[in-house]
Order: structure tokens, then C-alpha cells, then sequence
């Protein structure tokens, strides 16, 4: 009886790991989607357009360690009143099935974002094979479409190409700066923060970068570029921030990894270059007299790169004043992308988080109107520490003989 019941036993434990392939998926049968454009069409509708690799080409580029002769990925474009029905009608021009697990990119035209992002997140949130690490680009002069038809020359997938673009260029430069959708669906559902995401451009011709000698020449007809920072309201796109303003913004969201700071030197601009290789940001909130305020402090290490003026390295005290001039040109980025934002009337670096963590019952008053009223007034106050640790391999530049 005992054998019985462990023969009974064993068979029903199997049954839990033999119970079928209902939902399997054949790779033959699958169309990776690597990136999604979302633009609008003229009668308000959405235009997506899914870039589908095209595994023959890519797999064949590397086994021969060049160029297979055909084209890595395929553009597809549906529309609909929504994300799901263009995701469902462009089934009818795929021989596939749309497979989104290894989408890797939401390339969002400027006139979309202008007119508000929440239900395009909703619905990428909402779809079980999508990833909340898909990168987020909003694009700048053209449409998603355009951008995902750029055929890129090192990277063979061009979705790559912009994916290692944003990250290359935040950890060396640090005016763009990656974000995922799910910093988008963190930063529209708080009231302390407003989303901000990496611009994309094109700069060339759209027309000659969709061809396949823009891949095989030198110097590419168009290429795609990281470019600006886009600064959203609530969900819509209020306006960008560029150049060394951008660069303020990762200064006090401490996303600086390394970047570049120029020094004025005996009245010539731009004269030493300053390496930062490595950056802390603390930020703080603080009650004067019943309102809020923001204390921000930055430290900042770094070589000395490059001058173009005499400057004595051994001397102390020179380097003490370029350490001062690193400062005021630290701070400087710092200001300016406060004064932007506050212009726009939209908290992108989330000081509303940082008052209701040191003010939960004070924020409760103000988080309503935070954009419009207080963030405009609010006053911050900025220092900076930079330390020169090292001058290179010369503390003598032969400049001093000339």
C-alpha cells in the first residue's frame, strides 16, 4: 500500500514539470523589435515605427568581419488612436510576430512629447514583454521615423548606435544622460520631480542617411547625435536645456562622472583645461523663516589637461587659484540650469523630493503648487570644492620659453 501510494506520489510531482509548451515561441517565428518611434500624423493619430532587426544581415557582418551586403534592420510603420492598435495593425505587414522583450529604445518625436506623454507610458508599462530599461530619446527638428531610419556606420543596429552615444557621452562629457522608462513613470508619478530626457538629432542629410552608403563612406552623410536635455511639465515637453546648462543639471543630480571644465588665465578665456575625474553631489533642504531653500554642495577632483598660457605648476599658490577658478566655473553651470528651470516653471532635480523628505509635513502644504509658485522663488544656494591632483606628466610647460 505504502509502494502505492509513493508510486502515485512520484507521478504527480512529474506532472508539475511536464505540463507542456503552451506558450512557447520559435525564434524563426519572432520579428525582434529593437526600437519604437512614436510620432502623430496630421489627423492626430499615432504613427509608430518599429525597427526590426534582420538577423541574416547582422550575424552575417560578424562571421565575415565586415559588411554582409544587406541591411541590419527594417523599418515597419503602422498608426492607430493608440500604441496597441498600431502595435496590432502592423502585424499585417509582418511575416513575424512583433516581439518587444529585447526592445532596447522609445525614440518620442518633439510634437508628441509637447502634447503629453502619460498614456504612451501607461501602455508600455501595462505590456508584459516590454522592459522598463528601454531607453528614452526625444527627438529634435525631425520625427522618431526619420531618426530610426539613419543607417549608422560603427554600430550596425542604430538603435545601439544612439543607446551607446547617450552613455558614452554622459560618463565622458556629461550634457546628455541616460534615462530608462521607468525614471519616466518614477519621475510623472512624483509631485517633488519632473522628468528630463536625452534630445537626439540628425545632422546631415535624412534623405542620403537612410541609404546604405552612408554606412560605407568615410565620412557618413548624416549621422545621429546626442544633443540637449528636454525638460517636461508634468508630462508635457515645456522646453530644452543645452550646452553647459545641461551640464549643470548632472552637476546637481551627481551624475557627473568625468567631464571637461575650462579656466579663464591671465585675462585669456579658455586657457587650462581642467579634467574632472571624479564628482559628489549633496543636496539639502532647509525652513528660513517658514520657506523652503535648497543648499547644494559639489566636489570635484581632476588633472590638469591642457593650457595655453605659463602657469607655474610648482607653484602653490597658482594652483590654489586655478582650484578657485574650477570653482567659479562649476558653479557658474550650476546657476544658470537653476535659473533655466525656474524659468520653466518645472523642478527637474527634484528638490520637492528633497523637501518632503526633510519636510514631509510642510511639503504637504506646498506640493500642489510647488512648479508654479514656490520652485520659481526658491532659494539656492551653491558651493563648490575642486582639487587639482595631479598636472600631468609636465610641471614646466616649454610654453614658458616662447
Amino acid at each position: 500500500m505504502k509502494r502505492e501510494i509513493a508510486i502515485s506520489l512520484s507521478l504527480l510531482l512529474c506532472t508539475t514539470v511536464l505540463s507542456g509548451c503552451w506558450s512557447k515561441k520559435e525564434l524563426t517565428d519572432l520579428a525582434f523589435v529593437i526600437a519604437v518611434g512614436i510620432d502623430k500624423t496630421k489627423d492626430g493619430k499615432f504613427a509608430v515605427t518599429f525597427q526590426v532587426v534582420n538577423p541574416g544581415n547582422v550575424a552575417g557582418a560578424r562571421q565575415h568581419g565586415g559588411d554582409s551586403g544587406g541591411v541590419p534592420v527594417s523599418i515597419y510603420k503602422a498608426t492607430g488612436d493608440n500604441l496597441v492598435e498600431a502595435s496590432r495593425k502592423a502585424s499585417k505587414k509582418l511575416s513575424r510576430l512583433a516581439y518587444y522583450a529585447h526592445t532596447n529604445l522609445v525614440v518620442i518625436s518633439e510634437e508628441v512629447a509637447k502634447e503629453g506623454v502619460d498614456g504612451l507610458f501607461d501602455a508600455l508599462e501595462r505590456n508584459s514583454q516590454f522592459r522598463a530599461t528601454a531607453m528614452v530619446v526625444i527627438t529634435r527638428h525631425h520625427s522618431a521615423e526619420d531618426v530610426l531610419k539613419i543607417l549608422t556606420p560603427i554600430d550596425k543596429i542604430p538603435a545601439n548606435q544612439i543607446i551607446k552615444t547617450l552613455q558614452f557621452s554622459e560618463k565622458i562629457w556629461g550634457q546628455t544622460m541616460n534615462v530608462d522608462v521607468g525614471d519616466v513613470i518614477n519621475d510623472l508619478a512624483s509631485s517633488g520631480k519632473a522628468p528630463i530626457i536625452s534630445g537626439v538629432e540628425i545632422v546631415g542629410s535624412v534623405q542620403k542617411g537612410e541609404r546604405q552608403t552612408n554606412v560605407q563612406a568615410s565620412e557618413p552623410d548624416a549621422r545621429l547625435n546626442a544633443n540637449g536635455l528636454a525638460m517636461f511639465k508634468e508630462d508635457k515637453l515645456v522646453g530644452w536645456m543645452n550646452g553647459k546648462a545641461a551640464r549643470g543639471v548632472l552637476w546637481i543630480l551627481d551624475k557627473i562622472e568625468q567631464t571637461g571644465v575650462t579656466i579663464e588665465w591671465k585675462q585669456k578665456k579658455e586657457a587650462v583645461a581642467y579634467k574632472v575625474v571624479r564628482a559628489k553631489t549633496s543636496v539639502a533642504a532647509h525652513m528660513k523663516k517658514g520657506k523652503p531653500s535648497i543648499s547644494i554642495h559639489i566636489q570635484a577632483e581632476g588633472d590638469i589637461g591642457e593650457t595655453l598660457v605659463p602657469v607655474d605648476f610648482t607653484n602653490p599658490k597658482q594652483i590654489f587659484a586655478l582650484e578657485k577658478k574650477a570653482e567659479k566655473s562649476i558653479k557658474k553651470e550650476v546657476v544658470k540650469a537653476v535659473e533655466e528651470a525656474k524659468k520653466a516653471k518645472t523642478d527637474i532635480f527634484g528638490f520637492g523630493d528633497v523637501v518632503y523628505r526633510s519636510y514631509p509635513q510642510r511639503w504637504k502644504e506646498m506640493k500642489l503648487d510647488w512648479n508654479d509658485r514656490y520652485f520659481p522663488q526658491l532659494e539656492v544656494d551653491v558651493t563648490v570644492d575642486a582639487f587639482i591632483r595631479r598636472t600631468g606628466l609636465r610641471t614646466k610647460s616649454y610654453i614658458f620659453g616662447q
